[in-house]
């Protein structure tokens, strides 16, 4: 026994010494965006289990950094930190401000006993806890890789756009899109405050056709959409927050086109020519209109309107007579400077190909969103000075549900192929100084299609983290797309933040109640596509309005209040299928959702599908659709007469005969 002992040790000593001496470095963890350069060590660093983040004595703006930090880490992986003062130990995390010579947004982090960021600036630290925050996410420890990474992007500006003016998205959505771009680095948030839809689809009417402003306004009382806007407030909160995760929110008020909101409030303001959503530029009421608003938000010693800079729009006038480009160059070239006047840094839509003529329009310090070359042709406008946003319409709109431009983008392609370099067939020196970056947008044109704001952040994510990596790291991606799609789904969307509300990473049962009572409380919150909910019921009769769950987003009726059907509301729209619970009559009910559908079946049996719809309309060509799906809410149980037992979740769409 004694030599079979000895034996084993040396095998295992030998083992040991082995690895020991052939160890490899650590390889390249995965973080979106992907880091730049990566020199792995050997072995992982693991927190002490009192967290601390150390930063230096009297440093407040990195004990900002470090106190969301720590808040962040609690959200994601609900441990504490504490942030203290002075010199760190084993374990510890600390932050040091040193010139690293990666810019304005680079980072080091040194990951060996403890954990050293050093940036240049606060901004470029904070990128730093975003990569930390999503290798620790990715342990089941909390332990990263021992190494050293130098990180810095090779875009200025990062951004999404967001449709605010066709479709309203709460206050809450918006705090959630700042959280998800700072985790991802993206760094522009462009808030489109107004717009309108398409007049075929209210009987050529304009009048009728919808369209909105979102924000608070006191110089126009009555101004804001009342189905939705952001008060001063709210908006102004709104820019704290995204300055305290590292986000720059551009505020748009777009004219002259895409003005409804504001011709509707004052029809003299209105083209008759070129249509009510245009405004008239001969008008001189036009000019104080849209002097006295941008003034509202610009003016005064704590402007509305808070960050550098505010996009002013101009795009998709007329340009059928010279006079009309005349002036609609000298609209642009008014606003440009008014809103100078006021300290602003000006973005416009690039128009200024479409709209040639001889009225000089400013381009000096004046960004210019270039989205379709034969608009504003991307050569010609650096030339003119400009310098460019890369958003090109053929690869970096979403518009859902639409049937034109994209539904959920290519990001396969984007990942392999694009960089913010390429505008359309425009393609310029990956490092030429006049192209600041890129931006993906998100455009609600068929207003009233039931998209709810669900169905936008699930084709939101994928262009996100897929951006993020091309915007960030440009062509040095090494990662390939399937893996990085495969990786990608690991990491969450932002610390506290689920929208998609994914609730487990393997398929299977999530939840399980014996028996549903009025008023039952879940630990969920809702689950989105695609899923499976299953129960027994012994239906009775139910008042109209029997709600069996509901969320802060969302209403499941076992009777719903028009016709007492089942069905479910969210956004605004009541959707139902074509049953109602029978009384005295035990079955079982199952409801799958996914992006494109919610389903009903009858002890296994289809009942009916809730797919898109396809609306065609008299007087065009035209179609619009119509998106009936839900994620499921299961926060808390109505109240409701019928039985419920067995109650049963899924992540994932079940098979049913």
């Amino acid at each position: 026994m004694k030599n079979k002992f000895l034996t084993a040790s040396l095998l295992f000593g030998a083992l040991f010494v082995s690895t020991s001496v052939f160890a490899e470095n650590n390889k390249k963890p995965f973080v979106i965006p992907e880091i730049q350069v990566w020199e792995g060590g050997e072995g992982v660093f693991t927190p002490n289990k009192k967290i601390n983040l150390v930063i230096p004595v009297g440093n407040d703006s990195l004990r900002t950094i470090a106190q969301t930090f720590a808040t962040d880490y609690e959200r994601l992986l609900g441990k504490a930190m504490r942030v203290k003062e002075g010199n760190p130990s084993k374990g510890d995390i600390c932050f040091t401000l040193a010139n690293e010579g990666l810019g304005a947004e680079g980072y080091s982090i040194d990951i060996d006993k403890q954990v050293t960021i050093k940036a240049s600036t606060v901004l470029g630290m904070f990128w730093g806890t975003r990569t930390i925050l999503q290798l620790m996410e990715q342990s089941d420890t909390q332990s990263i890789p021992v190494g050293l990474i130098k990180d810095y992007p090779l875009s200025q500006k990062r951004g999404f756009m967001l449709d605010c003016g066709r479709k309203f998205f709460p206050l809450q959505y918006l705090e959630d899109c700042i959280q998800v771009m700072s985790y991802y680095k993206m760094n522009c948030f462009q808030v489109h405050l107004n717009d309108n839809a398409f007049k075929q689809y209210y009987n050529d009417d304009w009048s009728k056709t919808y369209s909105a402003f979102r924000l608070e306004s006191e110089t126009f009382p009555g101004l804001a959409a009342k189905d939705g806007h952001y008060t001063k407030k709210e908006f102004m909160a709104l820019q704290d927050l995204a300055t305290q995760y590292g986000v720059e929110i551009i505020p748009e008020i777009d004219a002259p086109a895409h003005t409804l909101a504001f011709t509707q409030y004052k029809p003299s303001i209105g083209s008759k020519e070129y249509g009510m959503d245009h405004l008239d530029l001969f008008n001189p009421e036009t000019y104080e209109f849209m002097d006295a608003l941008w003034k509202e938000y610009l003016g005064g010693e704590n402007p509305v309107f808070k960050g550098k800079a505010v996009h002013i729009g101009t795009d998709e006038y007329s340009n059928k007579k010279k006079d009309v480009v005349e002036k609609f160059r000298y609209f642009t070239d008014h606003y440009i400077k008014y809103v100078e006047s006021f300290g602003k840094q000006a973005y416009i839509w690039g128009a200024l190909t479409h709209a040639k003529g001889d009225t000089p329009v400013k381009s000096e310090n004046v960004i210019m969103s270039a989205w379709y070359n034969g608009y504003a042709d991307p050569v010609e406008m650096v030339k003119q000075g400009y310098k460019l946003v890369s958003i090109p319409d053929g690869l970096l709109y979403i518009v859902p549900a639409a049937g034109y431009y994209y539904d959920y983008l290519n990001t396969a392609y984007l990942y392999n192929n694009w960089v913010p370099s390429q505008i359309g067939n425009a393609v310029f020196d990956k490092n030429d100084p006049n192209i600041l970056g890129g931006m993906f947008a998100v455009w609600n044109d068929h207003a009233g299609n039931g998209i709810s704001v669900k169905d936008v952040h699930h084709r939101v994510m994928p262009a996100m983290k897929t951006l993020s990596a091309k915007m960030w790291t440009g062509d040095n991606v090494t990662v390939p797309f399937d893996q990085f799609e495969q990786l990608s789904n690991k990491i969450s969307e932002a610390p506290g933040v689920n929208v998609n509300a994914k609730l487990g990473d393997k398929p299977g049962m999530v939840y399980f109640a014996p028996a549903v009572t009025n008023r039952t409380k879940t630990e969920l919150k809702e689950i989105g596509y695609p899923y499976t909910i299953e129960f027994e019921v012994t239906g009775k009769e139910e008042e109209k309005g029997a709600i069996l769950f509901e969320s802060e987003n969302s209403t499941m009726y076992l009777s719903d209040p028009k016709d007492g059907k089942l069905g479910f509301s969210r956004d605004g729209y009541l959707f139902t299928f074509d049953y109602k619970v029978p009384q005295a009559e035990k079955c079982i009910l199952t409801i799958i959702g996914d992006s494109k559908s919610t389903k009903l079946y009858r002890n296994g049996e289809l009942v009916e599908s809730l797919d898109i719809l396809t609306h065609t309309f008299k007087n065009t060509k035209d179609k619009k659709k119509s998106v009936r799906t839900l994620v499921f809410p299961l926060q808390k149980a109505g109240k409701f007469e019928s039985e419920i037992k067995d109650f049963r979740v899924y992540n994932y769409a079940k098979g049913v005969k």
